[in-house]
């Protein structure tokens, strides 16, 4: 069954939305798949202006995602692959949502916004790299039509990662 997806609203990042990603990631639940434990403030910190660096010239990134009243859900968006292993030279869509927030349709909604956004701004596919144990995340790329084209080994953690891609 097909349920409607609420609204969202993405946005770039601004330097305060670093502070709420920090809160509203501080959970093991959330990180599990992200290095297992919370980032320092400043992690966030160079994540938001690397983002609206990204925006400035790529058109893309990774926006900050908010509900019907504004309220700051996580992020969702794309950007370069930023790691010397896997799908080098591709744009990687991705999110992450505070744990509050799961289960309710935001990530496919803002995803779909996204899959919009870079293929007016000319990226011809994207890809979103997933640990294989992530069946949420793997259940989204599914809802998106993404496919899987190719598994890794993480350097770090040794961990299966899926990768998966959609031509736009």
């Amino acid at each position: 069954m097909n349920r409607a997806l609420p609204a969202v609203r993405l946005r770039v990042p601004t330097h305060e939305d670093a502070f709420v990603w920090h809160r509203l990631f501080d959970d093991p639940d959330v990180m599990e798949f992200h290095g297992g434990r919370s980032a320092e403030l400043s992690v966030y910190e160079e994540l938001t202006a690397r983002q609206r660096r990204h925006d400035a010239e790529f058109g893309f990134c990774l926006w900050t995602m908010l509900d019907a009243s504004d309220r700051i859900l996580g992020f969702t968006g794309a950007q370069p692959w930023p790691q010397d292993w896997g799908p080098t030279g591709e744009i990687e869509i991705g999110w992450r949502l505070g744990r509050e927030h799961w289960g309710m349709g935001y990530v496919t909604a803002a995803a779909r916004q996204t899959l919009e956004r870079v293929r007016a701004a000319g990226v011809p596919s994207v890809v979103a790299m997933v640990d294989a144990r992530n069946s949420r995340s793997i259940a989204v790329t599914q809802r998106l039509g993404m496919r899987l084209e190719e598994r890794f080994t993480t350097p770090v953690g040794r961990r299966e990662a899926h990768c998966y891609r959609l031509d736009l």
